[in-house]
C-alpha cells in the first residue's frame, strides 16, 4: 500500500494534474439541435473546473457520426467557437480538460443522419433496443456495413475533428473506443464479422483504432491522447467471444504510442457474462504500461482505496459529479454529497444541470 490517494497530484504528459478526480465523458443532450455548445454549457463546465481533469460528453466527430438529438460536434466552425468559450471558461478557473472524439456507428436512426441515409458499421448488423429520437425511441434499423475503401474516410474525419479540438483550445483529446460505439464495434467479435484487413483475428479487429491512433496523434503528440474502453461493457448489446483475450492484446498494441492514459471502464461487473467471459477489466493493469484511469461508480473512500493499492492512477467519476459541480472540495472536506435527480440527467435547461449547490451554499 502507498500514501497515494485523490489529493495526490499526478502528472499527465506536459499537464500537472493537482488531484486525481477526473470528470467522466456525461452525455446530457443540452446542446443546440446543430450540435453547437452554448452559454448554459460554458456554465456547467466552468462549475466543474475543480476537477484534476475534465473530459467532455463524448462530441461527434462528423454528422454521421450522431446518434443522439442535442449532442455537441466537433467538425463545423460554430461547434469549434461553441467549444473555445467553453475552454476558455475552465482555464480561467484553473482546470484542464480534453475533448471526448465520437463516432456511434451503428447506434443511430435514419432520422439523425444526413439525407436519411442508414448508419454505418462494421458489419450489418443491427443492436437489439431502440435509438433516441427527436420523435422519441423507434427501433434500431440494420446498418450499413462500412466498405473497406471508406475507412480511410473516417480515419480523416477522426484526424480533422482532432484539429479542432486543438482549436478549440483543449488540453487534449480522448478517443473513445468503449460502451458499443464504432470503433468498439470494430474490436468484438460480436458486432465485427468482416472478412477483409479489418475483421478475424485481434489485431485486425484493432486496426481502426490504431488507424486513429496513427492520425490523430502527430496533431497532438501522443502525451495529450488518452483512450477510452469498456471491455465487459454489454450496453448497446456488445459482447465478444474472449475479452480478455481482445482487449489484453489491444492494451499490448497501445502501449507503443506513449499516450497520455488508458481509460477503462469497468462497468458491465453488476451484468457477469453478459458481454462474453468475464474477468476483472483491472487485470489489464499487468499489460499497460502507462497511466491508468478506471470508472465504475466510485466512491471516495473506493476510490482512495484503490488508489493505494496501485490498481489505478485517477479515478473518473461520473453521476456524483452531475449533482455535486464541487465533488474534489467536498471529498477533501469529508462534506456530505447533494443527491442526483435521475429525471434530469438527459436533456432540458438550466434544472439538474447548473443549479446544483455548492457546498458553501448548502
Amino acid at each position: 500500500m502507498s500514501d497515494i490517494n485523490l489529493f495526490t497530484p499526478l502528472a499527465l504528459g506536459p499537464l500537472t494534474l493537482p488531484n486525481r478526480l477526473a470528470m467522466a465523458p456525461l452525455t446530457r443532450n443540452r446542446s443546440t439541435p446543430e450540435g453547437v455548445p452554448h452559454a448554459l454549457n460554458v456554465e456547467y463546465y466552468r462549475q466543474r473546473a475543480g476537477a484534476g481533469l475534465l473530459i467532455t460528453e463524448a462530441t461527434c466527430i462528423a454528422p454521421e457520426a450522431v446518434g443522439y438529438p442535442l449532442t455537441p460536434g466537433i467538425w463545423s466552425d460554430a461547434q469549434v467557437a461553441g467549444w473555445r468559450a467553453v475552454t476558455e471558461a475552465v482555464h480561467q478557473e484553473g482546470g484542464r480538460i480534453v475533448c471526448q472524439l465520437w463516432h456511434v456507428g451503428r447506434i443511430s436512426h435514419p432520422s439523425l443522419q444526413p439525407n436519411g441515409q442508414l448508419p454505418v458499421a462494421p458489419s450489418a448488423i443491427a443492436p437489439v433496443g431502440d435509438a433516441i429520437t427527436f420523435q422519441g425511441p423507434q427501433p434500431f434499423v440494420t446498418p450499413r456495413a462500412l466498405e473497406t475503401s471508406e475507412l480511410p474516410g473516417i480515419v480523416a474525419q477522426y484526424r480533422h475533428a482532432a484539429a479542432q479540438a486543438k482549436a478549440a483550445g483543449f488540453d487534449g483529446i480522448e478517443v473513445h473506443a468503449a460502451n458499443g460505439y464504432l470503433i468498439d464495434e470494430f474490436l468484438r467479435d460480436g458486432s465485427n464479422q468482416r472478412t477483409d484487413a479489418y475483421g478475424g483475428d485481434v489485431d485486425n479487429r484493432a486496426r481502426l483504432l490504431l488507424e486513429v491512433l496513427d492520425a490523430v496523434c502527430p496533431v497532438w503528440g501522443a502525451d495529450r491522447v488518452g483512450v477510452r474502453l469498456s471491455p465487459i461493457q454489454p450496453f448497446n448489446d456488445m459482447r465478444d467471444s474472449d475479452p480478455k483475450c481482445t482487449f489484453s492484446r489491444v492494451v499490448e498494441l497501445l502501449n507503443r504510442f506513449g499516450l497520455a492514459y488508458l481509460h477503462l471502464t469497468e462497468m458491465g461487473k453488476d451484468a457477469p457474462g453478459a458481454a462474453g467471459p468475464h474477468f476483472d477489466p483491472l487485470e489489464l493493469r499487468d499489460v499497460w504500461r502507462g497511466v491508468l484511469m478506471t470508472n465504475a461508480g466510485y466512491d471516495r473512500d473506493r476510490a482512495n482505496a484503490l488508489l493505494a493499492a496501485g490498481r489505478a492512477d485517477l479515478v473518473a467519476f461520473g453521476v456524483p459529479f452531475i449533482a455535486n459541480p464541487d465533488l474534489p472540495a467536498r471529498y477533501l472536506a469529508g462534506a456530505p454529497l447533494n443527491a442526483p435527480d435521475p429525471a434530469t440527467f438527459y436533456g432540458g435547461d438550466a434544472k439538474g444541470y447548473t443549479d446544483y449547490p455548492f457546498m458553501d451554499a448548502a
